[in-house]
C-alpha cells in the first residue's frame, strides 16, 4: 500500500476558500438573459458566435464546443429543432437552442425529442397566448429565484462531508476522503434527479402529441 507521503501537493483537493470560489462561480451560471437574445433573425455563424460568447464560460475545457454547426444541423434533422427560415434562426430558435445546450449535457437525444416535440407543436410559431420566448423568460426567472437556494444546498453538503472520516489521522488522506465523500453526495443527488427527470418523461410525456 502506498504511503501517504507519496501524495503530491498538487493532488490535494481544494481548501474551503477554493471551494467557495467554485460555488461563487457556479452561482454565476445562468440561462442567457432573455433581454440580450437578439430579436432579429440570425445566420448560422451568428448563432454559434452568440452561443460561444454567452455560454463559453460553462465549458469544462477550452477546446470543448458549446454548439457547433453540425450539432445544430443534427438537431434539425432529428426534428428536435424547427428548421431555419431562409437559413436564418429566429429568437424562438435561439431560446430552444439555449435550452438544448443544458439538456444535451444531461439527457439522451431521444429524451430531448420527447420534451421538445410537444413544445414545438404547441408553442413554436403559433398564435397561442404564450410563445417560446415567453416560456423561456418564465423559466429564466424561476432559475434566478432558485439559484441561491441551490448553491446554499451545495455548501451544506460540503459541510456535512467534512464531518466524515474524523478517525483518519493522516491529514492528506482525511482531506481526500472528505472531498471524495462530497463528490459522492453531489453525484448521488444528480443521479436521483436524473432518474426523476427520466421517469417524468416516460410516464407523463409519452401521451402528449
Amino acid at each position: 500500500m502506498s504511503d501517504s507521503n507519496n501524495f503530491d501537493n498538487k493532488n490535494v483537493l481544494p481548501s474551503e476558500d477554493a471551494l467557495m470560489d467554485i460555488i461563487n462561480k457556479i452561482k454565476e451560471f445562468d440561462y442567457i438573459d432573455p433581454a440580450i437574445i437578439p430579436d432579429i433573425d440570425l445566420y448560422m455563424d451568428q448563432v454559434t458566435t452568440f452561443m460561444d460568447t454567452h455560454l463559453g464560460d460553462l465549458r469544462r475545457n477550452d477546446e470543448d464546443k458549446v454548439l457547433t454547426k453540425t450539432m445544430i444541423n443534427n438537431y434539425t434533422k432529428n426534428d428536435v429543432l424547427p428548421p431555419p427560415v431562409k437559413k436564418k434562426y429566429s429568437k424562438d430558435h435561439m431560446c430552444l437552442l439555449i435550452l438544448l445546450y443544458y439538456f444535451k449535457n444531461v439527457l439522451s437525444i431521444d429524451d430531448i425529442q420527447k420534451i421538445f416535440h410537444p413544445l414545438k407543436e404547441m408553442f413554436y410559431d403559433s398564435e397561442n397566448s404564450i410563445g417560446i420566448d415567453e416560456i423561456y423568460t418564465q423559466i429564466f426567472t424561476m432559475e434566478k429565484q432558485m439559484a441561491d437556494k441551490l448553491t446554499k444546498d451545495i455548501y451544506r453538503r460540503y459541510k456535512s462531508s467534512q464531518g466524515m472520516f474524523k478517525n483518519v489521522k493522516d491529514e492528506k488522506q482525511a482531506d481526500y476522503l472528505s472531498r471524495f465523500a462530497y463528490i459522492c453526495l453531489l453525484s448521488f443527488d444528480a443521479y436521483l434527479k436524473k432518474q426523476m427527470v427520466e421517469r417524468l418523461i416516460d410516464e407523463t410525456l409519452s401521451d402528449i402529441e
